[in-house]
């Protein structure tokens, strides 16, 4: 399978829950939908931003796309109609990464450049609830009750966030370079990490986990040029 039709560097793609449609954000300030069920072709092109889109998530319900993007902006996007559906525009640089919670009512937290997290409600206008942090976030995720957020940055350390006291309730030490990459596993039980370091750590969130929660250390793939 191949697709083609970006005109410049892809910094992120993801498929939809059901597996049919791959979403992929580009320096071109574009994003594609693919259908990759029989025929694969690109059948949608949303558009709207004005730099580089560098991440990309859909519901879990597979009805929007949520996206990060060097204009400063992180937006949602309707799948089915192509329409921009919510602008959250509150972030002063870069906004580096994004995910949405995966249970409850639809929140979404980012990440960015002047070192805070933000979460958002889709249903209310402006943050609801800012997590500042001494350096730049370039990953965040959710937990799997989605009462917690993790966050990952150039200082190497995994921030896990309790939502409720809005303050870090544990930090995850193991990686040797900046955090660039996170996602939890569909049981909710492990999240694993990908650091500049050349390493891919799984960490056990587990309510019941040993204190030392990195389980799993994989090494062999090479960040390179694009520490940069």
């Amino acid at each position: 399978m191949l697709l083609m039709g970006h005109q410049s560097a892809i910094y992120t793609m993801k498929f939809n829950p059901l597996g049919t449609v791959v979403a992929s954000g580009c320096h071109d300030r574009e994003i594609f939908l693919w259908s990759v069920h029989e025929v694969c072709k690109n059948f949608m092109v949303l558009k709207g931003h004005k730099n580089a889109v560098l991440d990309l998530h859909w519901t879990i319900d597979g009805s929007q796309v949520i996206e990060a993007s060097l204009d400063k902006t992180l937006r949602a996007w309707d799948v089915r109609t192509g329409k921009q559906i919510k602008k959250m525009a509150e972030h002063s640089s870069c906004v580096n990464s994004c995910c949405p919670s995966q249970r409850g009512p639809l929140l979404v937290v980012s990440g960015f450049d002047d070192g805070a997290a933000k979460l958002w409600d889709m249903w209310q206008r402006g943050a609801i609830q800012i997590f500042p942090d001494k350096y730049q976030i370039t990953a965040v995720s959710f937990s799997d009750a989605s009462d917690k957020i993790f966050t990952g940055g150039i200082d190497n350390d995994i921030k896990v966030w309790d939502l409720r006291k809005g303050e870090v309730s544990m930090t995850l030490l193991g990686h040797q370079d900046m955090i660039i990459g996170m996602q939890l596993s569909p049981d909710g039980s492990y999240l694993l990490t990908n650091g500049m370091d050349c390493k891919l750590c799984i960490w056990d969130m587990r309510s019941y986990a040993p204190q030392n929660r990195c389980v799993k250390v994989m090494e062999g793939h090479q960040h390179n040029f694009d520490k940069n």
